[in-house]
């Protein structure tokens, strides 16, 4: 398996892999492809990695800018990440993430926050901060994992591509 920067050639594959992830997710609103489609034509996904084996994209991880109230700078979402659901547990999300991260933290990032199950993601440095707040979520499942000090505090906005529908 590699992981590697998205293509043209990969939109397509991107958008199956996404809407098959989410599909049985009852938490899910299945909206990511649309989602991953605006951040994409808003020119805002700075990182957007696949998992590729045997020519196959197996799975996707998404990374784009956020605001914060305090005005911190060069702070990132990480979201929507899929893998397809028969490859789910082997290890292919673990590997975009942490790829993510790297490619973020080489962009010479501040940081990175998710909204997400905190049992998975605790174990990548994600935490919950309670000085950072991103309204309308519950508080335990907005983490972010920072890589300078101190942590802003704040409000976060994610980029407006996270209320696309269609």
């Amino acid at each position: 398996m590699i992981i590697r920067r998205e293509t043209a050639a990969d939109i397509a594959a991107i958008e199956e892999v996404t809407i098959a992830a989410f599909q049985t997710l009852s938490i899910s609103q299945h909206t990511e492809q649309y989602v991953i489609r605006a951040l994409r034509q808003a020119r805002v996904l700075t990182v957007s990695l696949v998992a590729e084996f045997g020519g196959r994209v197996l799975g996707h991880v998404a990374f784009s800018p956020i605001t914060l109230s305090d005005g911190s700078p060069h702070w990132y979402s990480l979201g929507p990440i899929s893998v397809w659901p028969e490859y789910q547990r082997q290890g292919i999300g673990k590997s975009l993430v942490h790829e993510g991260l790297c490619s973020l933290k080489a962009l010479g990032a501040s940081g990175c926050a998710l909204v997400g199950d905190p049992n998975y993601y605790q174990r990548f440095g994600f935490r919950n901060q309670p000085q950072l707040v991103y309204e309308g979520i519950p508080q335990a499942y907005f983490l972010v994992l920072p890589f300078v000090e101190p942590v802003p505090q704040g409000t976060v906005l994610f980029h407006e591509g996270f209320s696309a529908r269609a």
